[in-house]
């Protein structure tokens, strides 16, 4: 048989063949991440069509605390600086939104100031004044670092609700103040009636597209971030401070670059979080919300973008899932009843998750392999 022969009669007896393990075909086969994305992203896309107001605010508590988890773990997870006081941040943007959007008047006995700005520039201003109140900080920031400056930022918190509490002008006291509805080109998120495609669109479904929008803007810009000549400078000062100094690195500028932009992240989360809640009260913002952020990027993953998304939904939802459960759940109760609140109950199982992660998976729910991804 001559040698074209022997190649014709090969080529022949492959063409129907499967494709050999290795080749791209499988490979891709191997890796579903892809198209669980795409999945994903077109549930999203999908969920306000077919969930109830419940639901989407919960998703949008989600998204809001996945924004503030992403900043904070910038801060803690890629440069470890320890931050307590991530809640004071949520709280400057939450309520400079309020004050900037919303116009003088009179509610629950406080004369309220506001500048009647247009609520997507008050927004804008907003995010920007959380990172001046970062900024003012960020001396302190660049100087210390672990429990010095958790402690430090502690401080935060105590001046905050001190503040939130007496400067009644500004923040309405105790019940708070209600929040403007966001407007965008024309477009605003209030609970208007909009239908699309049969189906009535009111605040929580119009809020949840701007969301989604917010927290991949977030999500990209973070992960740019890390991956680029920052992240790697970033990571260098958490590994070793003083060999990041010696080859270079600004340890200082970075410590205090790195805590304008988390407080920047936390206060676009406080401007969702008020446009979702509708009223902002003070007592949110204490220190159980800046310890509940550090617990959301733990269980989900220190230094990671998706881990920093996947431990806020845990942590925000498992309440707000108890709650809706709470008949149907033993032990759990709503309050007052005699036993466990949903609230108490979703604590005890975070705390626990934390525990877990700390004990059996450093690296976060993040870090856990896919079922196709090979350990290196």
């Amino acid at each position: 048989m001559s040698e074209a022969t022997k190649d014709a009669t090969a080529q022949a007896a492959t063409a129907g063949a499967p494709p050999a393990a290795g080749t791209p075909f499988t490979g891709r086969l191997r890796r579903p991440a892809p198209y669980l994305w795409l999945a994903g992203s077109v549930l999203l896309l999908l969920f306000p069509f077919y969930l109830d107001r419940f639901w989407l605010q919960a998703g949008l508590f989600a998204m809001a605390a996945a924004i503030g988890a992403i900043g904070l773990n910038l801060l803690t997870g890629s440069t470890g600086q320890l931050s307590m006081g991530h809640a004071f941040f949520l709280a400057v943007g939450a309520y400079g939104y309020c004050v900037l959007a919303g116009e003088s008047s009179t509610e629950n006995g406080h004369a309220l100031t506001g500048l009647g700005l247009p609520s997507w520039l008050a927004a804008v201003l907003a995010v920007l004044l959380a990172g001046a109140a970062g900024g003012l900080f960020s001396p302190i920031a660049g100087r210390l670092s672990g429990a010095y400056l958790g402690i430090a930022t502690l401080a935060l918190i105590f001046i905050g609700q001190h503040v939130l509490f007496n400067a009644g002008s500004l923040t309405g006291g105790f019940n708070g103040r209600s929040v403007p509805p966001l407007s965008l080109f024309g477009f605003t998120f209030d609970d208007a009636e909009v239908v699309v495609a049969a189906v009535p669109f009111q605040s929580s479904e119009k809020l949840w597209y701007l969301g989604l929008a917010a927290l991949l803007a977030g999500g990209l810009f973070a992960r740019g971030v890390l991956r680029g000549r920052p992240g790697r400078a970033l990571n260098a000062i958490r590994d070793h401070r003083i060999a990041a100094g010696v080859m270079g690195v600004p340890v200082a500028r970075y410590r205090a670059g790195v805590f304008v932009l988390s407080s920047m992240y936390a206060g676009l989360a406080g401007v969702l979080l008020a446009l979702v809640f509708q009223r902002t009260v003070p007592e949110y913002f204490g220190m159980i919300l800046s310890l509940e952020y550090l617990a959301m990027i733990v269980i989900g993953g220190l230094g990671s973008v998706a881990g920093a998304v996947i431990g806020a939904a845990f942590v925000s939802l498992l309440p707000q899932v108890l709650t809706h459960y709470s008949d149907s759940l033993p032990l759990v109760s709503a309050p007052g009843t005699g036993g466990i609140a949903p609230g108490e109950a979703s604590r005890y199982l975070y705390g626990a998750a934390v525990v877990a992660v700390v004990l059996f998976l450093p690296g976060g729910i993040a870090r856990l392999k896919t079922p196709g991804e090979k350990k290196k």
